[in-house]
């Protein structure tokens, strides 16, 4: 069997990976920018939890996970279960999968129309390819914020507005120059940043930018 290849379609994708994640004791690795990146992705989670297979798997999500209640209800429920659930800033743009560390997916891009039916998925076991894509993963777990921590009772909530005064905050323009750009008088700009700050628990702008980076909240 070729080390890559290109699968096409759902039927393929699943004939190809079944075999590889039914053993109890697969590490599943999934990074994706929401619960429906993967065909079947909320049934496999939920064969997953079922079974001892929970903690082996590990997921990272977009921020836009937490978008839908129900969504975040289904992440709950998959982390009571033992499975490791991460939220990262930054947006994914495709979803990538690893199992056993030997074998990765990467999903192509989506027609509108067709949805996941006409999806390619490239397959690969070319060590090379697999560790540094996994290194990769691996930085990018690191710097995540742990599910718990995105839903804990205590977060910031911050509303489109104040995000909006955020980003300007790291775009090193003059507050005259930022109230302009977000359509607001000076005087409330910077009333705004002020409000920041005692949100964000912060002592300073760029700590506010710091910490608002941290939580995601600069993203959405």
């Amino acid at each position: 069997m070729p080390q890559t290849m290109v699968l096409h379609g759902d039927l393929e994708l699943r004939a190809r990976v079944r075999p590889l994640v039914e053993p109890d004791d697969a590490e599943w690795v999934n990074v994706a920018r929401d619960l429906d990146t993967w065909p079947g992705a909320r049934e496999a989670a939920r064969l997953r939890m079922r079974g001892e297979g929970a903690h082996h798997a590990r997921k990272l999500y977009s921020l836009t996970v937490l978008a839908d209640e129900r969504d975040r209800e289904a992440l709950r429920e998959m982390v009571a279960h033992g499975i490791q659930v991460r939220v990262a800033a930054a947006p994914f743009l495709q979803g990538t999968a690893f199992i056993d560390r030997r074998t990765m997916i990467l999903t192509g891009p989506a027609s509108p129309a067709s949805g996941h039916r006409d999806r390619t998925y490239t397959m690969s076991t070319e060590p090379a390819l697999v560790s540094g894509a996994y290194a990769l993963f691996e930085a990018a777990w690191e710097t995540a914020t742990d599910l718990a921590a995105f839903l804990a009772p205590g977060r910031p909530h911050i509303d489109a507005q104040a995000r909006a005064v955020l980003r300007t905050l790291g775009s090193g323009m003059t507050d005259m120059a930022a109230a302009r750009e977000l359509g607001m008088s000076l005087r409330t700009y910077r009333r705004r940043v002020a409000e920041l700050l005692v949100v964000l628990g912060a002592d300073s702008r760029f700590q506010a930018g710091l910490r608002a980076g941290e939580l995601g909240l600069t993203r959405g």
